[in-house]
């Protein structure tokens, strides 16, 4: 068993550590006894950013059903998006005596301090879904191969404007929107996009007018709806006095909502001037609606009930002394080191297979969708 208890008592004092040894089955030799961890005596600390989001909601519920089910304890929070009460609420389970951290991060730099105090205590941290930079402090990453989320939304918007198979030869407009800029993921989906787009960019066959082409000019802080309507207000305004949108690719689909209104109050939806093609990401009820209605055209879907499950099993790995299953060991370097990762795939989802795809597998309720 690993002997957290025992470093996290060190803290406190050499006589609390006596008992924490003792408790952890210290021999009267001062060795200690190599066992298999009680589920029923741990607790894990689960650090989520926010409730605003659906996605994050269900990614909470899912990892504590995860735990439980294998007999842990859990304590669960939310961020709500501010990185300073994210730091707090982690302190606070690292005080309480959680045994291993499942963590989210909001600003995935802000967390340096408060990893070196669980490292302190001898707490494991699964870095879930956004790689936590700059620190040594996280012994593995569960998450999905965002890369290729990327791909799959420049993909999709090659194909559907005909440049894949040579049926049109364009010039198209494209605007561009990635994630937040404090989200190492948001890197990743811009690369896996601008991979299959900036041929075409090159080429003159797609043409972003408002000349926002790097990932500094384009990010949205916090992934905030409100933030993309704004500044898609803003592009149609200055860049479209003459000419259409024909696309946009957006990272995630809150963002691709807020897109949408702004479009839509500039009079894109009409038979004369429909919609572009509008990207997304995470298969959120909303966007799935939408989709149905046939306003934004795609989404990506992470199945993050199984990434629930993968980062539920590298905890149980760890604090049995087992080495967690991984699948990339080279790719996510954050910074201090590379952080061993299991990377789920993504899928692309539209009109044609949300069915199949989403509903079928019980992801969302059919009734969710009326």
């Amino acid at each position: 068993m690993r002997n957290r208890r025992a470093a996290l008592a060190a803290i406190a004092g050499a006589a609390s550590l006596a008992l924490t040894l003792s408790a952890c089955g210290q021999s009267s030799e001062g060795g200690s006894e190599d066992k298999a961890t009680d589920a029923s005596d741990a607790t894990i600390g689960i650090s989520m950013p926010t409730k605003s989001s659906e996605r994050w909601i269900a990614d909470g519920d899912n990892v504590v059903k995860n735990l439980e089910a294998k007999g842990f304890k859990t304590k669960l929070a939310f961020g709500e998006d501010e990185p300073d009460q994210q730091v707090s609420q982690i302190e606070n389970m690292i005080t309480q005596g959680v045994d291993a951290l499942i963590v989210a991060a909001i600003d995935n730099k802000s967390l340096n301090n408060v990893l070196q105090q669980a490292k302190d205590a001898d707490i494991p941290v699964i870095s879930y879904d956004r790689l936590i930079l700059g620190t040594e402090n996280v012994d593995y990453y569960a998450s999905f191969d965002n890369e290729k989320v990327g791909e799959l939304q420049g993909s999709y918007i090659v194909e559907k404007l005909g440049l894949k198979d040579g049926s049109e030869k364009g010039p198209f407009n494209l605007e561009l929107f990635a994630g937040s800029n404090d989200d190492n993921n948001t890197r990743y989906f811009f690369q896996g996009a601008m991979t299959v787009l900036q041929p075409y960019i090159d080429e003159g066959k797609l043409v972003v007018k408002s000349g926002q082409t790097e990932l500094t000019q384009v990010t949205t802080l916090r992934w905030d709806g409100a933030t993309a309507q704004r500044r898609m207000d803003d592009i149609l305004t200055a860049s479209y006095k003459s000419g259409r949108v024909d696309a946009v690719l957006s990272p995630y689909d809150g963002i691709s909502i807020g897109i949408i209104s702004a479009l839509k109050s500039d009079g894109y939806g009409s038979a004369s001037k429909p919609l572009p093609v509008v990207t997304g990401q995470d298969a959120e009820v909303a966007s799935v609606k939408s989709i149905i209605a046939g306003e934004q055209s795609m989404t990506v879907y992470k199945d993050t009930r199984e990434l629930a499950k993968v980062a539920s099993n590298m905890v149980d790995a760890v604090l049995n002394d087992k080495k967690p299953e991984t699948n990339d060991t080279k790719t996510y370097d954050n910074g201090a080191k590379v952080v061993p990762a299991y990377l789920l795939v993504p899928v692309s989802v539209d009109k044609a297979n949300y069915q199949t795809v989403v509903v079928d597998s019980g992801y969302i309720k059919e009734s969710d969708l009326k």
